[in-house]
């Protein structure tokens, strides 16, 4: 006789959880200073026929697979389970497209919809692909597709007006600004991912294949954070620079980056605080302040560069701490934005 099935391990279901449940700082006031920008979806929206949504969803239609109950079974249970966990009503289509790549996103404002590359169904196991596609549910649930349209729209216009030093050079630092938010939007899509799992071994093995491959067999985890901490904060000024340079124009932090920033998460006990039932919920999201939104956004980067081993940073905060100034512009630049593409 077959051995009985190990049960599965039942996670909690975050009942009307909102995304500012797991939303970093940053990313959180910028979402909510262009949610208050009366109009900015619609602009978005007309922009998007540039892009076109329905072309692309169509496209995957055609060339990926769809998942469902009988399409990739197993890859559908998952993907259920993560949204369960998430309260999610409606799940998103998901679809399957042929990469040999670890990687997914999530696409589309009107309609949104996920595409899982097929490398993850062939390299992660259960848990780990519970929390990937919790990730992505995390991007949809806080709307960062708005962010990402806006993104490759205002890249678009910067080729355009590369010829015209002053425009260029605005939009240049728009850009600039909303890829720090990208890349503090993968920070929170993590934290998504965790919560959907609610397994943080399977999330940092996650990253660790996102950074070295699906065979975790010679890799160590607690080696791993070691090099996360030997990237913080190694090296001396030209290290520092070299990784400006490395991650200024990039939408996703490293790897090591990403895992120290989450096992930090799961440290300060917010995760832990979450499953216990303390959490924003989605009724709230309505009374949200953008001013206090954008405070907490300047003092998470307070705090970081408070933090930080960098040598740089080391170094400024011995000219300074400008972390503030930093924190406001960030915060404060979903306006300039708006206000920016308002007049043209």
């Amino acid at each position: 006789m077959s051995a009985p099935e190990t049960p599965a391990r039942r996670r909690i279901t975050l009942t009307g959880i909102s995304s500012r449940a797991w939303e970093h700082p940053a990313d959180r006031g910028a979402l909510v200073a262009l949610r208050e920008l009366r109009g900015f979806d619609d602009v978005v929206r007309a922009f998007f026929g540039m892009w076109n949504e329905r072309g692309f969803r169509l496209s995957v239609l055609a060339s990926g697979i769809r998942v469902d109950h009988r399409q990739y079974p197993a890859v559908w249970q998952r993907y259920t389970e993560a949204g369960a966990a998430l309260d999610v009503a409606e799940l998103p289509e998901l679809y399957v497209t042929q990469s040999p790549w670890l990687g997914a996103e999530a696409v589309g404002l009107e309609r949104p919809f996920i595409v899982l590359n097929s490398a993850c169904v062939q390299q992660l196991d259960e848990d780990e692909l519970r929390c990937l596609l919790g990730h992505e549910l995390g991007h949809v649930g806080s709307g960062h597709a708005v962010y990402k349209t806006m993104l490759m729209i205002l890249t678009r216009w910067a080729a355009n007006l590369s010829w015209l030093p002053v425009g260029a050079l605005a939009l240049r630092a728009i850009i600039a600004a909303m890829l720090e938010w990208w890349r503090k939007a993968e920070l929170s899509a993590d934290r998504a991912g965790l919560l959907a799992g609610q397994d943080p071994a399977a999330a940092l093995r996650l990253l660790m294949k996102l950074a070295g491959g699906g065979d975790l067999s010679q890799v160590d985890t607690t080696a791993f954070l070691e090099q996360a901490a030997e990237y913080a904060g190694g090296g001396d000024l030209r290290d520092s620079l070299h990784k400006i340079r490395m991650t200024a124009w990039s939408t996703h932090p490293t790897p090591v980056a990403r895992a120290a920033q989450l096992r930090q998460w799961i440290d300060s006990g917010a995760y832990g605080r979450v499953l216990a039932g303390d959490y924003p919920r989605r009724d709230d999201d309505g009374s949200t302040s953008v001013s206090e939104e954008i405070r907490a956004a300047a003092e998470s980067y307070r705090e970081e560069f408070s933090r930080s081993t960098d040598p740089l940073v080391g170094l400024l905060r011995r000219l300074g701490d400008g972390a503030s100034d930093v924190g406001e512009w960030v915060g404060g630049t979903a306006g300039r934005a708006r206000s920016w593409t308002g007049r043209r």
